[in-house]
Parts: C-alpha cells; sequence; structure tokens
C-alpha cells in the first residue's frame, strides 16, 4: 500500500476534509477516504504514518460487520471496484483505506463511554471525585476499572475541543428518547468489544460512538472501536497507577510532551523513529483485534 497523504482523486470535488479522513457526496451515499495523515492535539502533521489509513479502515469495517446484530451501521462496501465512476477507477489508491456508506442524519453528539480512568475522566476524578458528574469510589488510581462502564457524553465542536456534558444535558440537546437510546447502544456495543478484545489480551479502556438516522432507526455511523476513537491497552503490561502502554498515536504524544512546543501549528517534524513506532502500534492493534497480520 503507498503512502497517501490526500486523496488522489480529482474529478470530483471534496465534501470536507477531517484530521485523517476526507469526505465525497455521492447522494445518498458517501465515500469515505482514509488517509495517512495523523493529528495530535488537534494538530495535523506534515508526516503521514505508514499503513494507518488502511489498518484504521480495516478495524472499522470488521467491527460494523462483527456488532451489526446490535445496532445497524452506515457500511455498505469497502471493495472499490464496487464504487460508481470515477472512484472505481482508483481502485488501486483506495484498496482497503476506503468505504462506500450510506448517508446519516447525523445526531450532534459524541457518544463516549469510559470503563477505566484516564484522559479527562482521570483530571475530573482528581479535582472531585466524580467523572462526568458521577461520583466515584475514593482511592482509585490511574489506569484502575471504574466500578462498571459509565457513559459520559459530548459536546461535537466544529472549531476547539468537545465539552463533556452530563446524559441530562444530552436529553436537553437531543430529546429524552433520543439520548436513552443513544447510552443504551452505546453501553451494548462496548460491553460486547470489551469482552472480544479482552479474550485478545486488550483491555478497552473507553471509546467513541458518532450515530445518526437512517429511515427512523438509529444507526451506527463515523468509525468503530479503531485505534484513533479508542484506547487500547495490553493486557499483560496493564499496572494501574500511571499511564498505560496503547496502541495509538500515544507514543508520539508522549514525545511531543518533551518538546518545547505550544500545541499550536506548525507542527514539529516527526522523526523516523517516532513514525516507524507509531505504525508499529497499529499494525499490532490490528492483529490482535482481526487474528491477521497487516500485510
Amino acid at each position: 500500500m503507498t503512502l497517501m497523504k490526500n486523496s488522489p482523486i480529482k474529478e470530483v470535488p471534496l465534501l470536507s476534509r477531517g484530521k485523517v479522513r476526507d469526505l465525497y457526496d455521492l447522494g445518498e451515499n458517501l465515500l469515505i477516504v482514509v488517509t495517512d495523515r495523523v493529528s495530535a492535539f488537534d494538530v495535523v502533521f506534515d508526516e503521514v504514518i505508514p499503513d494507518k489509513g488502511g489498518i484504521l479502515n480495516s478495524i472499522s469495517a470488521f467491527w460494523f460487520e462483527k456488532l451489526s446484530q446490535i445496532i445497524p451501521n452506515h457500511m455498505i462496501s469497502t471493495d472499490p471496484a464496487s464504487y460508481p465512476e470515477p472512484f472505481s477507477n482508483y481502485a488501486e489508491d483506495l484498496r482497503h483505506r476506503s468505504m462506500l456508506v450510506r448517508k446519516l442524519q447525523m445526531i450532534n453528539a459524541e457518544c463516549i463511554v469510559r470503563g477505566y480512568l484516564e484522559g479527562s475522566a482521570l483530571k475530573s476524578y482528581r479535582k472531585d471525585g466524580t467523572v462526568n458528574g458521577i461520583k466515584m469510589p475514593a482511592g482509585l488510581q490511574q489506569g484502575d476499572a471504574l466500578p462498571e462502564p459509565i457513559f459520559t457524553p459530548s459536546t461535537k465542536e466544529e472549531g476547539g475541543h468537545d465539552i463533556n456534558i452530563s446524559v441530562k444535558q444530552l436529553a436537553n440537546i437531543v430529546g429524552t428518547e433520543t439520548a436513552q437510546a443513544l447510552e443504551s447502544a452505546s453501553l451494548k456495543l462496548f460491553a460486547a468489544a470489551s469482552t472480544y478484545a479482552g479474550e485478545r489480551g486488550i483491555i478497552l479502556a473507553d471509546t467513541k460512538f458518532e450515530f445518526g438516522y437512517l429511515d427512523g432507526n438509529l444507526t451506527l455511523g463515523d468509525e468503530a472501536f479503531t485505534p484513533d476513537s479508542s484506547r487500547f491497552w495490553a493486557s499483560e503490561t496493564w499496572e494501574p497507577g500511571h499511564a498505560q502502554e496503547s496502541f495509538d498515536k500515544q507514543f508520539l504524544r508522549e514525545w511531543l510532551e518533551t518538546l518545547e512546543w505550544d500545541k499550536t501549528p506548525p507542527a514539529p517534524a516527526l522523526p523516523q523513529e517516532v513514525i516507524a513506532k507509531t505504525a508499529a502500534r497499529y499494525r499490532d492493534a490490528y492483529q490482535r483485534l482481526t487474528g491477521n497480520a497487516w500485510v
């Protein structure tokens, strides 16, 4: 697979360009192209991570298929030969790293489930003993398992960081019925994925989802249980009390924290060692989750 910083398709204008993905509008459907771009602290870097786009897209496709009995999802196909022209003409470029999906009426919220104490949950707990306003037991350490997985939604901001909100605040935004459906679906998906990942030596610490409606039915969209949307930890090295070894770009973030960089553009250049070790973590996540080596 060749490296891809930007989608090569020129005949059709982009609908949008995110930190990692390029989107095209196909009427009732969308085409998502997952590039090898990498971001940290909301800044996109000039360098790319080899295989990252293909791995992220393939992991999402794996989970969409595996968890489809819990809730429907937006995936139609990951085979570029089945895409309409001119996209099918780019089959080699798009292989593994693209997905044709149904267009959803997206719900303007991030649905987050946390099973372990890390990230913004840890900051909140250290401040007042709560996570998203939910009281937690005293004496928990960084990386500890929570008494049970909890639903902690946030806003979805166009610019800047998302803001954590309570389930009641979510209900005020999307309606009580939708908020309850989002919480139920999120917890069911998290439970199923946690069990599966745990059998393969991976702890699912937390994850985020995006949902929408298709023909009136709640539908899972965006991505599912990828290293970019989830914290995956190695079971064999898990040890509460400090940051855990993870299967994502945490290695990159930790390297960045050693720099005198104010986390605003322009981003610092990434050394080859950081790029290689970050890529290795993505490949390891793919192999553990799917049981197949990334080729």
